[in-house]
């Protein structure tokens, strides 16, 4: 292992050169600014970086920026004096691995440099494989229907990262498919023939968390006429995928941290620990790095979740999909509704192919299952689409933004439902308390003020 320190104070740098060569790491380089330390990462690939955020002339922050594009496999571990949020949080969106605070615990440091060296050694691995096998979709993600080059190279990592055994992160927009990733990267995972738990956290009352997560004993309070196990017993030997973790409510958070950090538990109503071997898949379709800047989100615990991230592109993004996952889909339906349907007429595709898709793969289930029940022919035909038939093709409709075409969209579902909150975040692919923040927002816009108060 090569590890480079960098840090303008020399205490500070013959301090943590001491303590890995008391650890047996013995090549270790110390650099005591910025821009040496720059010349030097160019120069040489180190394994992981060390680097302080407060230096003069060149501060960590412009290091990272100089140099991870250089050594995408090095990583970097900020050490900082100050517990700086949004410093912290910039540092990791240019590609830092993790932080400390100084002064550093010498036993969670040497935690940090292990699992960064073992990340490296995954990332080297993917890098030297994926290209034997560009476009290939991995066994265990054998259910996404993709062609496009982005979402395969991104499955590929996936399969990789599954192996770890680590918390994963899965964003992206409502309907992009988290839940099916988190299924593969369970199969394609350690332990892959334990129990597979999903749970929306929005949809847990915070009067019933504890309960719902830790399970509770007999009598512990009024109603438990039996033992219950709650989510983390249920996955244990398995998976626990966390749904929506964006909306868990601040003061649970904590809870949810201490479980994740010592792995055990006390049910409800009970004096006895449960131990559990459960890895967390958690997903939002939120900004959690915004959040955390908020104060509404936990830095320790989006940390914690995020040992590796994942983004799914938007539907809009995956180039050459729309075509194929109709086709998919139409099948699908068919097979459903009893009906023999062959494909689909060029001017409905290219009515598909010109849509944004604010709710994703899933609104594009949704449109070709009505249509599918619509059709009285052996194609698709325009006017079996329904609403998006009756709108002007992509070339030559109005010009907006993708924000004012969503909120276009919002308005025209909340109309058809008579303002049924429940069936319109059932078909725009969210939750209630999502589309109650989204028309509140909206409301504030004059434009859309007066046409909300009505429905």
């Amino acid at each position: 292992m090569r590890i480079l320190i960098v840090d303008d104070e020399e205490v500070a740098l013959n301090s943590i050169k001491r303590l890995l060569k008391w650890r047996g790491i013995r090549n270790v380089e110390t650099c005591a600014n910025g821009k040496d330390a720059i010349a030097k990462i160019k120069e040489t690939d180190f394994d992981i970086v060390l680097l302080d955020l407060l230096m003069p002339e060149v501060d960590g922050i412009q290091v990272l920026e100089s140099a991870k594009p250089y050594r995408p496999h090095t990583e970097f571990i900020i050490l900082t004096a100050i517990d700086d949020i949004p410093t912290t949080v910039k540092a990791i969106r240019l590609g830092a691995y993790d932080y400390q605070v100084k002064p550093v615990d010498n036993d969670l440091l040497l935690l940090a440099i292990k699992r960064a060296y073992e990340h490296r050694g995954l990332l080297i691995g993917l890098s030297t494989t994926a290209g034997y096998e560009k476009n290939k979709i991995p066994g265990p993600f054998s259910d996404i229907i993709t062609q496009c080059p982005r979402m395969c190279s991104l499955l590929s990592y996936a399969q990789v990262m599954a192996g770890g055994g680590n918390p994963i992160m899965i964003t992206g927009e409502s309907g992009t498919g988290k839940e099916l990733i988190a299924k593969g990267i369970h199969q394609a995972g350690p332990m892959p023939r334990g129990p597979f738990i999903a749970v929306n956290v929005s949809a847990i009352p915070a009067s019933m968390f504890e309960s719902q997560f830790f399970g509770h004993a007999k009598g512990a309070f009024t109603g438990a006429d039996a033992p219950y196990r709650g989510y983390f017993e249920q996955a244990d030997g398995g998976t626990l995928f966390l749904d929506e973790i964006g909306e868990l409510p601040v003061g649970l958070q904590a809870k949810l941290l201490r479980v994740l950090e010592e792995k055990s538990f006390y049910p409800l109503g009970s004096s006895k620990p449960i131990w559990v071997d459960v890895r967390v898949i958690s997903a939002s379709n939120r900004d959690i790095e915004k959040d955390c800047q908020d104060g509404v989100f936990r830095l320790d615990l989006f940390y914690r979740l995020k040992s590796v991230h994942i983004h799914l592109p938007p539907l809009r993004e995956r180039e050459g999909d729309i075509p194929l996952l109709a086709l998919h889909f139409l099948r699908k339906s068919c097979e459903n509704h009893k009906k023999e349907i062959t494909g689909f007429s060029p001017e409905v595709m290219d009515l598909l192919c010109g849509r944004n898709y604010p709710g994703n793969i899933r609104e594009l289930s949704q449109i070709i299952d009505n249509a599918v029940l619509l059709a009285d022919a052996e194609f698709i035909l325009p006017g079996h689409l329904g609403m998006i038939s009756t709108r002007q093709s992509a070339l030559s409709r109005q010009l907006c933004t993708l924000k004012e075409n969503d909120e276009a969209h919002l308005v025209y579902v909340l109309k058809n439902v008579q303002g049924d909150r429940g069936r319109a975040a059932q078909i725009l692919g969210i939750t209630v308390r999502q589309l109650q923040r989204k028309i509140a927002a909206m409301k504030k816009n004059p434009q859309w003020e007066s046409v909300l108060r009505d429905i």
